[in-house]
């Protein structure tokens, strides 16, 4: 199971750490992704972190903003968001794709309940 915690009303320009914390398992073994629903829109992955190295990729949306991290000693991973605008705004889940170099959607073995981020002044 992952739990999601973090969420909440961030003005424009501001920051805010998400957290993705596992539970019955060990996120080393696993790539984690971060996705975001806007609202009226599909789902879109903004970040993965993979197995087994911990490289990360990021949406051009988000690149230069966002930074995804793990701490195993913590078995979560972190989304540090930066300079967050109004388009950042949706509900954000992470998901954990087994030994995977990608966060594949459809490869996915548990998802997280999401947090909503609305950015607002």
């Amino acid at each position: 199971q992952l739990v999601e915690s973090g969420g909440g009303l961030v003005e424009p320009g501001g920051a805010l750490r998400l957290s993705c914390a596992a539970s019955g398992f060990t996120l080393d073994n696993y790539a984690i992704g971060g996705w975001r629903q806007a609202p009226g829109k599909g789902r879109e992955e903004i970040s993965c972190i993979n197995y087994p190295d911990s490289g990360t990729k990021y949406a051009d949306s988000v690149n230069g903003r966002f930074t995804i991290s793990r701490d195993n000693s913590k078995n979560t991973v972190y989304l540090q968001m930066d300079s967050v605008l109004p388009e950042d705004t949706g509900v954000y889940s992470c998901g954990a794709v087994w030994r995977a170099l990608a966060c594949v959607h459809s490869s996915v073995h548990s998802w997280g309940q999401g947090t909503p981020v609305p950015v607002s002044s």
